[in-house]
């Protein structure tokens, strides 16, 4: 009997995926879950899939991974999808996908399965990885093949197959959770002028529910990599764990946002990501610090395409490697520290230091100075703006301008 491997989540999708898999291709179906910081989630899954029909289910411990080599390299190069989104989803997929090569290679299966929909972007995600990683698996993408048009046929089918599923008719959220964010898509958001429901939320508060007391923390960085919190060191998967807690309690990290799907449709979804809301803060304060203005000019541009190559699912790929080694020189100084101020969904800056800052308050200062000679700024900017003068006597003397 031929194998296949399958993404699987516990979510509605996948469950009813694995009896769907035996009954249209006759194939044995392994599942693998990537412990990307669920928590809880995980708990039922090995119970509920060899139920759902697979014979045998590998749970992965992949969180030290996710954040070290997927977050923290995208942390390092700024990169925000359309001004918004922090990539919790995106730069998931390709570790995940990863590991299902991986585990597919040694149980010999000839296929890799998903339960991304037909109209979405981590259809493209899974397969683009597969695709660079094992070119010789097969890829089934059941949304793609079968006659369920819907959420609500999903939850028919597998109540017709004795199938509990974490979904209902009354909350047909599509959500995404890991150590990262939380994603919450359909239903009731489908429609961009409905506001969320104020029970929506599971890693946080609403703002308007968050403590009136401002809570501060101080997170220290060396060469872009968060390392310390108030101090003190701290593991990467507990510092995320961590400001997640205190972020969600200050209700930090919500955003609500309508996005340019790679497959050419727009689509609304609601993210928490409030450990991520933090980190990125503090990161941005510290690179302002201690970068150059030309390099912190240009990484900026750089950041725009790094949140394109993960948002599309090309994190395989020879330009994200390339992109990884400039981000990591610019990183080189961005070592400090950064105070914070968690205020009813605002993260605000607070104070920074470095060893390696840029900052000159004898520069800078407003007072008197012995470094600076305010007479050199005349000749800089008669140099500076010659150009404008050039073409400004040029019009005059044709008489385009009057």
């Amino acid at each position: 009997m031929k194998k296949v491997v399958l993404a699987y989540s516990g979510g509605l999708d996948t469950s009813i995926i694995i009896p769907w898999l035996k009954e249209t291709y006759g194939y044995e179906v392994i599942a693998m879950v990537a412990d990307l910081g669920q928590g809880e989630e995980l708990a039922p899954l090995q119970e509920k899939a060899t139920k759902s029909g697979a014979s045998k289910l590998y749970i992965e411990d992949l969180r030290e991974q996710f954040v070290t080599e997927f977050i923290f390299q995208t942390l390092k190069a700024g990169a925000v999808y359309e001004g918004d989104y922090l990539l919790g989803t995106s730069f998931a997929r390709p570790l995940i996908a990863r590991r299902l090569v991986e585990i597919a290679e040694k149980e010999g299966a000839v296929a890799i399965a998903h339960g991304a929909t037909g109209k979405g972007n981590d259809q493209v995600r899974f397969e683009l990885s597969v695709k660079a990683l094992n070119p010789d698996l097969e890829i089934i993408a059941p949304w793609r093949q079968w006659n369920l048009k819907s959420r609500e046929d999903c939850i028919d089918y597998a109540a017709a197959r004795g199938i509990p599923v974490p979904v209902t008719k009354d909350r047909p959220y599509s959500m995404d959770r890991n150590l990262w964010h939380l994603s919450h898509e359909g239903g009731d958001l489908e429609n961009p002028w409905n506001e969320p429901k104020r029970d929506l939320y599971l890693l946080g508060v609403a703002p308007e529910d968050a403590p009136d007391e401002a809570t501060y923390l101080e997170l220290g960085f060396e060469q872009g990599i968060p390392t310390t919190l108030n101090g003190e060191k701290i593991a990467p998967v507990k510092l995320l764990e961590t400001l997640n807690d205190l972020g969600g309690k200050n209700g930090i990290g919500i955003v609500d946002m309508v996005e340019n799907r790679l497959v050419g449709m727009k689509s609304r979804g609601v993210y928490e990501t409030p450990g991520g809301t933090i980190l990125y803060t503090a990161h941005k304060a510290l690179e302002h610090l201690t970068l150059d203005r030309l390099t912190l000019h240009y990484k900026e541009q750089v950041a725009l395409k790094y949140a394109e190559i993960v948002y599309d699912g090309v994190w395989y790929s020879p330009l994200r490697e390339a992109l990884d080694a400039f981000v990591n020189v610019t990183q080189k100084n961005v070592t400090g520290t950064v105070r914070l101020k968690l205020y009813k969904g605002n993260c605000s800056l607070a104070g920074t230091k470095s060893p390696y800052s840029l900052y000159n308050e004898a520069y800078a200062t407003f007072g008197e100075d012995g470094v600076y000679d305010q007479k050199d700024a005349a000749g800089f900017i008669n140099l500076f703006g010659l150009p404008l003068k050039v073409r400004a006597l040029m019009e005059k003397q044709s008489g385009l301008r009057k």
